[in-house]
C-alpha cells in the first residue's frame, strides 16, 4: 500500500502533463492572406539572428521529441479530431529540425510541428498527405505555415487548462506522449526499482548495517520522518508518512534528472501542469483530513468577536486556496528559472560570437560562460534538494494544522 502514493502521483501527472484540446467548429476553408510571410521567406536564405529569449524557452518547453545529446527520439503522436478520426504515428512524420527550433518540415494528416509542439491547419482546402512546408510568424507571433508560396493559418495549442494559460479552444484533441510525460515515467521506473531494491535488501540484511544504496537513502528517509512528519504531524505521522515520502522523493528524482547535461532536456517540474497535481494532492489530503476544529476555526473562530469574524472568515477561506497555488507557483518557478539561466549563459557564448562569425568574440566568451554556468548548476542542484524539502514540510505544516486536536 505504501506504494499507492507513489503510483497515483504518476497517473494524475501523467494526465496533466498530456497536452489535449477542446473541439470547436472548424474555420470555414478560406486560408488567411499571409503570403506575404511566405514571399519574405523565399526572399532570403540568410542565418537567423541567434535570440537566446527564445532558445532559452524553447528547451525548457515540453514538445514531442526526446532529446539525447544529438540524437532525436521520436514519440507516439495521439490525436483526434471531430469528423477526421484517431491519428496515431511517430513525430518523425514531421521531420523536424530540432537543434533549431523544433519545426517540422512536412505535415502529416493535416497536423505539422511547430515549437516541439502539434498544431493542426485548420483550413479545409490543405493537402491531408504529407507536404513540405515552412513554419512562419508575423509580427504579433502568430504562427502560420507555408505551403508552394501560400500561408495557412494554424489552430493555437491548447491544454488541459481550455486556454486559460494561453493556449486557447481548438478543433483536435491531442493526447501524445510528451517528453515530460516520458521523463516521469523514466524516473518512476528508477524510483520504483531503487525502492524495490532496498526492501529487498532490508529483508536480506535484517540487523545488519546498511550498504550501497540503502546506505545513501536511509538517512534522508529518517530525516524526513524525524525532522518533518513527526513534529507536524505527531502520533499520526505513520498515517500520512507514505504521502509524504512519495512526494518528496518525486520531486527530488524530477528535479535530479532534469539536470543531466544532453539527456531529454525534461523540465518537469517547471512544468505548471505537474505541479499543479502535485498542489492539487496536498489541497485534497489536507482538506479531506481535516477535523471538526479545523474547519471550525476557518469559518467560524471560537472566542473571536462576531465583527472581527466578517472580516477574518473571508481570509481563511481564501487561505485554503491560496496554499496550494504557492506550493505550484514556487516549485514551477525556482526549477524552471535555474534552467533557463544555465541556457542563456550558454547563449552568451553565440551571442558574442554572431553564431560563428566572431571566433574571437566566441572564445573570450566561452571561458566566464562555462564558469558561470558550472556554478548554476551547482546551485541548482542545491536547489533540487531544497524545493523537494520545501514542497514536502510545507504539506506536512498544512496537513498537521488540518488534523490537529484543538483544546479549548
Amino acid at each position: 500500500m505504501k506504494i499507492f502514493p507513489v503510483i497515483l502521483t504518476i497517473l494524475l501527472s501523467f494526465t496533466w502533463g498530456t497536452t489535449w484540446s477542446t473541439p470547436a467548429d472548424p474555420k470555414d476553408g478560406h486560408h488567411e492572406d499571409v503570403s506575404h510571410l511566405c514571399e519574405s521567406h523565399d526572399d532570403h536564405d540568410h542565418q537567423e539572428e541567434f535570440d537566446p529569449g527564445n532558445t532559452a524557452f524553447h528547451h525548457i518547453s515540453d514538445a514531442n521529441v526526446y532529446s539525447i545529446g544529438p540524437w532525436n527520439i521520436p514519440l507516439p503522436c495521439i490525436v483526434y479530431a471531430p469528423g477526421q478520426g484517431l491519428d496515431v504515428f511517430l513525430s518523425n512524420k514531421f521531420d523536424y529540425d530540432f537543434m533549431g527550433h523544433g519545426d517540422g518540415k512536412k505535415s502529416y494528416k493535416g497536423y505539422v510541428l511547430v515549437g516541439g509542439s502539434i498544431h493542426r491547419i485548420s483550413d479545409a482546402a490543405f493537402p491531408q498527405d504529407a507536404a513540405d512546408v515552412h513554419v512562419v510568424a508575423d509580427a504579433e507571433h502568430h504562427a502560420y505555415v507555408c505551403h508552394q508560396g501560400t500561408g495557412y493559418h494554424l489552430d493555437a495549442k491548447s491544454t488541459a487548462d481550455a486556454g486559460v494559460f494561453g493556449g486557447g479552444i481548438t478543433s483536435f484533441y491531442d493526447f501524445s506522449l510528451t517528453k515530460n510525460v516520458m521523463s516521469m515515467l523514466i524516473v518512476f521506473g528508477l524510483l520504483a526499482w531503487m525502492f524495490f531494491s532496498i526492501a529487498g535488501s532490508y529483508r536480506e540484511r535484517s540487523g545488519k548495517a546498511p550498504k550501497g544504496i540503502q546506505s545513501f537513502i536511509e538517512p534522508i528517509f529518517l530525516f524526513i520522518q524525524d525532522e518533518v512528519a513527526k513534529p507536524f504531524l505527531g502520533a499520526k505521522y505513520m498515517k500520512y508518512l507514505p504521502f509524504l515520502m512519495a512526494l518528496f522523493f518525486f520531486i527530488l528524482g524530477l528535479n535530479l534528472f532534469g539536470q543531466i547535461p544532453f539527456f531529454g532536456g525534461s523540465n518537469v517540474t517547471g512544468n505548471l501542469a505537474v505541479t499543479m497535481v502535485l498542489a492539487l494532492f496536498a489541497f485534497l489530503v489536507t482538506n479531506l483530513s481535516g477535523t471538526k476544529d479545523y474547519w471550525e476555526h476557518i469559518f467560524w473562530m471560537p472566542g473571536v468577536p462576531a465583527w472581527v469574524k466578517t472580516i477574518l472568515t473571508p481570509v481563511e477561506v481564501l487561505g485554503v486556496f491560496i496554499k496550494p497555488v504557492t506550493l505550484m507557483l514556487r516549485l514551477m518557478a525556482n526549477i524552471t528559472a535555474g534552467h533557463m539561466v544555465v541556457i542563456i549563459f550558454v547563449g552568451l557564448i553565440f551571442l558574442f560570437g554572431k553564431s560563428g562569425d566572431s571566433m574571437v568574440g566566441g572564445f573570450l566568451t566561452s571561458i566566464p560562460a562555462a564558469l558561470l554556468t558550472l556554478f548554476m548548476m551547482s546551485i541548482e542542484l542545491l536547489v533540487a534538494f531544497i524545493q523537494a524539502f520545501v514542497f514536502t514540510i510545507l504539506t506536512a505544516s498544512y496537513i498537521g494544522a488540518a488534523v490537529e486536536e484543538h483544546h479549548h
